[in-house]
């Protein structure tokens, strides 16, 4: 139930005792009287102020308490929970009051279910109360929802979840109510029946087929909100009747798909999307019926299999009429909405078949017209959806239409073209030559995008070996010119040729790469410009060593370049080659004639093959290349995880000064090779980490003994190491699941601290912090087949064991601190390329002789020289300017306004400062951050501010201003 504000203003803090209870009998009137509002509003002040003595927040409760039993009331209820949320201590008190003096003695239906709601805010704030929410009786919710307000009757439908009210008892409400008479309480009926689906509790298929028909039903409703909430209903209990029978799945899908696409010419368009969303959502469908949806005559073919059924004629035309051309209508749709909707359906529905893939494909090619870019995208990343599952086959004629999309104006479109061309294995020369000087093109107009179209020419080469030596050699002569001087590299067309020309002896196929070694020499020059493509093959090093060796050979194969006079082959990152041996040049040499006599009107279609598999282990052609830097830095990291055991002992002192030695070891490291600056960036966080930690540990030690004071230390040292853990997580790229599942159990650890101690607040978030960390590790050790820790796997089990347990157990401290003897530091492996996120931010011409001017109340601009490394456009970044701890102001920056995600851009950006003081002169503070996306990273929930917690990317800067004096 909304919530009813009291305004008030907030007695000071500390009021002495005398004249707070001296105002305590003013404002409490005879037991007779009811309170009134301005009564209610100085309680009310007294409830949050954290210095009114308990005696005094008591004597409140039971004034409340009596005014609950006379005459009930909605503020009262409102405060009473209030006061329960920030004194636990009378939460079970208060609990007690609402239950039997305001839900069970209450004549008013929306007192009831006001306190229905009071009580369920009150058991949210302590879940020791949860049981006994539990123990209220399913007959007074029941008897509310079928009282006459519609509005309570709508909220307790909404809610019923809150109130633990048994799954088939909802069920059974649910379908009734979706005979409402208030379109509005229909539609919460039929989402309450999708959350009972949800459950899974529900297997009774009688009843399965009865939700379902009975949403089918209300596909017919005259009210728009109602169809969509119908369409999901059918959706999600139509899906549960295709699962629950193997021999009837065909049948029950057939029927759910029909009646979907039934809806698909529905006058309102948020219907037309909620339909095609759940059309999407279907995997299995008679090939006649999918075929059905591309063409609006009705199919021979359907007539003869009859898949709608064995029904009468005219039904079965009705039927037909339902389903023929319906995913035509939805790319043809006049709502952009609309026509992105179709074609996600089609990611699904083009896995089904083949043949319906194919007429599909023509339909999209269409799409890449749309106006719309969000249509756009939505056709090539069905494309993509469709490559990956080999159900991908565009015919040469699409070609041009095609490639036409890598002039788009737009950065994700033309990037979700390249990735498809990644996959395609062409069938001929013509046609690679066109997609090559398509993506010249590319180039030459969004010179931006050269990183990521050097990539799509790599794998491209390495598709199509045989293609690339015949393109190399009769372009050699161009290349040699450039050489000379006459062209130079900086011709996109050079360049291109070059990248294209050091894949070939990285394809599959015993062929000779008879490219000239003079051409890899060239590559060199362009070292810094390809290695940034090949990041997520090899690194520069890697590169470097490549070309040098293919530069001092004639000719010779894959094998020869692994195996050469018995010696191991070079250091360069696993790559699996793609097989090519299908590749032949003299099938793309035919003449005309002999295309005429194959029916070669059109060109051959070409077929898509599944992408490198870069991280699998190599079987030819393997080069692995280790930093010399790096052996030094992991020895420093075995380092660490050898003092663990002086951690452990409380030996603070000599393990801060032994991470102090590693620390100044760590700074005579001045290699600037490719990736190493990053891992001795992360190292020396890590070192931190450590350090805090150790200082953390001291307090747990059996010996130690804190002084009033160090509980507030304790916390802020906690406070600290939870910042450096979330700046390891949030400013480093690369990191390997490995290493992030370390990070991760080093977050378990810091919760645990926190729950070991009774003394330290926010068990709850702490808790929830917890079960969410916890879910991200398990899908770690999941997905990368990783055995989980003595410590993780302990962590887990209690946290199982709260969930199923009262709560009462769930911030035991001493269940917690068990869980400290199962922790052992794991060493850390750097290995690959880490990258740091940061940022310099400069003020330029500007310090205290220098001010900037303004006008006092009016806003004023910063301009700020800002460097970014290693930031892509998803990162969210914000300037942070404060005057003091009161007067903050956020401004967001939007990183697709300031270029590409290269690894270095540079910038400057006036930032808009709003809250310009009435004075002579003022400082501001700037500073940059990056919004920390983790799942359990608490929202702060700045209003025009960041809705997580920042990780500052640079030192805060000054900025000093001076106001614009009158002549």
């Amino acid at each position: 139930m909304p919530y009813i504000s009291v305004s008030v203003s907030i007695f000071k803090p500390k009021l002495h005792s005398l004249s707070l209870s001296l105002l305590m009998e003013e404002l409490v009137p005879s037991s007779s009287e009811p309170l009134s509002p301005q009564t209610l509003a100085s309680f009310r002040s007294f409830i949050i102020n954290p210095s009114t003595p308990q005696s005094k927040i008591s004597s409140i409760f039971e004034t409340l308490t009596r005014s609950l039993q006379l005459t009930p009331d909605s503020l009262v209820l409102n405060l009473l929970s209030e006061l329960a949320s920030r004194h636990s201590n009378l939460s079970h008190l208060v609990f007690d009051s609402v239950r039997s003096n305001a839900l069970l003695s209450s004549e008013s239906i929306r007192l009831a279910a006001e306190s229905l709601d009071a009580l369920a805010s009150i058991s949210n704030t302590d879940p020791t109360l949860s049981t006994a929410i539990d123990e209220l009786d399913d007959r007074l919710f029941v008897s509310l929802c079928f009282g006459p307000s519609v509005s309570v009757r709508s909220w307790l439908l909404r809610n019923a979840e809150r109130f633990r009210i048994g799954p088939y008892l909802l069920l059974t409400l649910f379908l009734g109510f979706t005979k409402d008479p208030y379109p509005y309480v229909r539609k919460i009926a039929l989402d309450g029946l999708v959350g009972v689906s949800k459950s899974g509790i529900i297997e009774d298929r009688s009843m399965i087929n009865g939700c379902y028909c009975r949403a089918i039903e209300l596909l017919g409703d005259m009210e728009d909100q109602v169809r969509s909430a119908a369409i999901r209903t059918v959706s999600a209990w139509g899906l549960i009747l295709v699962a629950s029978n193997l021999e009837t799945k065909l049948y029950w899908s057939d029927d759910l798909f029909v009646k979907l696409c039934s809806m698909g010419r529905d006058m309102s368009m948020v219907v037309r999307v909620e339909a095609f969303d759940a059309l999407g959502k279907i995997n299995l469908v008679s090939e006649d019926i999918l075929l059905q949806t591309l063409s609006k005559r009705v199919l021979a073919i359907t007539k003869e299999k009859r898949s709608l059924g064995q029904c009468p004629a005219e039904q079965f035309e009705i039927l037909a009429s339902n389903v023929a051309g319906v995913l035509v209508h939805g790319l043809e749709d006049e709502f952009y909405e609309v026509r992105k909707s179709a074609c996600h359906s089609l990611r699904t529905l083009t896995i089904i078949s083949a043949e319906f893939a194919g007429e599909a494909l023509n339909l999209l090619m269409d799409v890449l017209n749309d106006d719309s870019m969000f249509v756009r995208l939505e056709a090539l990343e069905t494309m993509l959806h469709m490559a990956t599952c080999g159900h991908l086959k565009v015919q040469g004629t699409h070609m041009h239409m095609f490639l036409g999309t890598l002039l788009d104006s737009n950065t994700l479109i033309r990037s979700a073209t390249r990735k498809i061309l990644k996959l395609v294995k062409l069938p001929n020369i013509e046609l690679f030559r066109l997609s090559f000087d398509s993506l010249i093109e590319n180039l030459e107009k969004h010179p931006q995008d050269e990183a990521d179209i050097f990539s799509v020419l790599f794998h491209t080469g390495c598709n199509h070996g045989k293609f690339v030596v015949s393109t190399i050699n009769e372009a050699s002569e161009e290349i040699d010119q450039a050489s000379e001087g006459k062209l130079g590299f900086d011709s996109a067309r050079v360049a291109a040729l070059l990248v294209l020309a050091i894949s070939a002896p990285l394809s599959h196929g015993e062929h000779v790469c008879s490219i000239p070694p003079r051409i890899f020499s060239y590559a060199v020059t362009l070292l810094g410009r390809i290695s940034r493509a090949l990041t997520d093959i090899m690194d520069q090093n890697a590169l470097l060593a490549y070309l040098s060796q293919c530069s001092i050979s004639t000719t010779f194969s894959a094998t020869e370049l692994n195996i050469r006079r018995g010696e191991p082959c070079l250091p360069v990152a696993n790559i699996e080659i793609p097989n090519d041996t299908s590749n032949e040049i003299d099938g793309s040499t035919r003449t005309s004639s002999q295309q005429e006599k194959d029916g070669a009107s059109k060109l051959q279609s070409w077929t898509m093959r599944e992408p490198l598999e870069l991280a699998a282990p190599l079987g030819e052609f393997q080069v692995e290349v280790r930093d010399e830097v790096m052996k030094p830095i992991n020895l420093i990291l075995a380092k660490v995880k050898d003092i663990w055991p002086s951690i452990h002992s409380g030996f603070t002192n000599e393990v801060l000064r032994t991470l102090r030695n590693f620390k100044e070891e760590l700074a005579t490291f001045t290699s600037d090779s490719l990736g190493t600056i990053g891992a001795v960036a992360f190292t020396l966080q890590y070192l931190q980490v450590i350090k805090q930690l150790a200082k953390v540990w001291e307090h747990f030690l059996p010996a130690k003994k804190l002084c009033s004071s160090g509980l507030g230390e304790l916390d802020l040292i906690l406070g600290k190491l939870d910042m450096r853990l979330r700046e390891l997580r949030s400013r480093f790229t690369g990191l390997s699941m490995e290493q992030e599942l370390q990070i991760l159990e080093l977050v378990l650890l810091t919760c645990t601290l926190r729950l070991c101690k009774v003394e330290i607040c926010c068990h709850f978030a702490t808790l929830k912090k917890l079960s969410t960390t916890v879910s991200r590790v398990e899908s770690i050790l999941k997905s990368a087949n990783i055995e989980p820790t003595i410590f993780i796997s302990e962590v887990g089990k209690l946290l199982c064991l709260n969930e199923m347990s009262s709560s009462e157990a769930s911030c035991n401290p001493f269940m917690f601190k068990e869980l400290l003897k199962h922790f052992s530091l794991s060493q850390f492996v750097l290995c690959g390329r880490l990258n740091q996120i940061k940022a310099e931010l400069t003020i330029p011409d500007n310090d205290s002789e220098n001010p900037l001017p303004f006008v006092s109340r009016l806003p004023v601009g910063i301009p700020c020289d800002i460097t970014l490394h290693n930031t892509s456009n998803e990162n969210k970044l914000w300037l942070r300017m404060s005057m003091d701890d009161e007067s903050t102001q956020f401004v967001f920056l939007d990183l697709n306004l300031f270029g590409s995600s290269d690894e270095v851009r540079k910038f400057t950006y006036v930032a808009p400062f709003y809250k310009t003081p009435n004075a002579i002169s003022f400082t501001l503070r700037v500073c940059m951050g990056m919004e920390c996306l983790f799942e359990d990273v608490l929202s702060v929930k700045k209003y025009g501010g960041p809705e997580r917690e920042l990780t500052y990317l640079c030192q805060e800067r000054e900025v000093h201003l001076s106001m614009i004096s009158e002549h």
